[in-house]
């Protein structure tokens, strides 16, 4: 991609197509490589829903002749978190409910149940509660992480191997809160140095910190929020 020097922009990229097109090419790959290729095609969307790195729903989406579509979205806030093999682990995290949508017996509401940890560890991902070892597989707020040499990690590294790459990420919102609310760079400059009151929505945990800061609570694996 070549980048135009006055305003960094590229008239001839395509964003959103090189992004999902990214995105299904690895759903695919992960469908032939870790389902079986059983998996129905779904429409991929980002979400910045707060405290998640993703979500499935079942038949989320109608065509206009009647066909339906489950979603799987992905929330880009994450994204420059743990690389691209994380971004992928939620999607193949989610790709296990759509597997269980079809051909198990989710669990009630949010909750998962033992077929999904069972379908989760048989793909390469270990689900916990805590996003650590030793953590519960099973619950409503549930995390993974990776299986090392598991079936997930060797078909990432088989399809980063090919080429794959995510080109396109958030950049930080301290870099683009002008943009989102109309202020200028002096208006960032400015508060650059403010310490704000972060909160966990889920323990209550406070924390004060600048203003632009990125704080995980350790307890529920989720990202404070500023008050």
């Amino acid at each position: 991609m070549t980048m135009n020097a006055e305003n960094e922009y590229d008239f001839r990229s395509k964003p959103t197509k090189e992004l999902y097109d990214s995105f299904q090419l690895a759903y695919e790959f992960f469908n032939w490589r870790l389902f079986e290729n059983k998996l129905p095609n779904c429409l991929i969307t980002l979400q910045r829903r707060q405290n998640t790195y993703g979500y499935f729903a079942g038949q989320r989406f109608r065509r206009e002749d009647g066909m339906k579509s489950d979603e799987i979205a992905l929330n880009p806030s994450h994204f420059n978190e743990g690389g691209a093999i994380e971004v992928l682990s939620t999607l193949g995290h989610e790709m296990v409910h759509l597997y269980q949508h079809h051909f198990g017996k989710p669990g009630r509401g949010r909750y998962h149940n033992r077929e999904w940890a069972r379908i989760m560890k048989s793909v390469g991902l270990q689900p916990t509660s805590t996003g650590e070892a030793g953590g519960k597989e099973t619950g409503d707020k549930m995390n993974h992480f990776i299986i090392k040499s598991g079936s997930f990690e060797s078909a990432a590294n088989e399809l980063f191997e090919r080429g794959f790459s995510l080109n396109w990420s958030e950049i930080v919102e301290s870099a683009i809160a002008g943009n989102l609310s109309g202020g200028s760079a002096g208006d960032n400059e400015q508060k650059s140095g403010k310490r704000i009151k972060y909160k966990c929505v889920q323990c209550g945990l406070n924390v004060w910190a600048k203003h632009d800061a990125k704080i995980d609570c350790h307890e529920d694996k989720v990202l404070l929020q500023p008050e």
